[in-house]
């Protein structure tokens, strides 16, 4: 601890709180969650279950402010700013179906296929497509099931 919480101080005196000390070991080893939901509406075992999900919420915070570079906006007008973060909140939805979709993390997924780009190119009314080789197999197979999961109805 920074602090001694239970030692009181006044003047040059130093004592020991008694009341606080044994109110520290009659609660040790509970923990409290704080609600607004009825016990009608959600249980222990659910409110328990969302607060252990909160990992969830974390993790995305942290993603939105460094993989998609959230942070910082450089924008001064109102509208500029929503429309930052609206493009910033809809990367982190693909982002997080994208891992859902694969089982890949974001960041091997970006790793492993930003190597990998296909073209097409229209020159006098030409069409030259220019796709990529040696795409690895398990690469393959996530494509695969990005496109299997788009094209379903949800």
């Amino acid at each position: 601890m920074k602090r001694n919480r239970f030692v009181g101080i006044t003047g040059e005196q130093r004592f020991l709180k008694h009341d606080l000390e044994a109110k520290a070991r009659d609660l040790a080893g509970w923990k409290a969650y704080i609600t607004n939901l009825t016990p009608e509406s959600a249980s222990a075992d659910y409110v328990i279950g969302a607060y252990h999900q909160l990992w969830h919420i974390e993790k995305a915070f942290r993603i939105s402010k460094h993989d998609l570079a959230a942070r910082p906006i450089f924008h001064r007008q109102k509208d500029s700013i929503d429309a930052h973060l609206s493009i910033v909140t809809a990367a982190l939805a693909v982002a997080q179906r994208l891992e859902a979709i694969t089982g890949w993390s974001r960041k091997k997924f970006i790793t492993t296929a930003r190597k990998y780009r296909q073209a097409t190119v229209r020159i006098n009314g030409h069409q030259i497509n220019a796709d990529p080789e040696g795409i690895p197999e398990d690469l393959t197979e996530i494509l695969t099931k990005i496109e299997d999961a788009t094209a379903a109805p949800y």
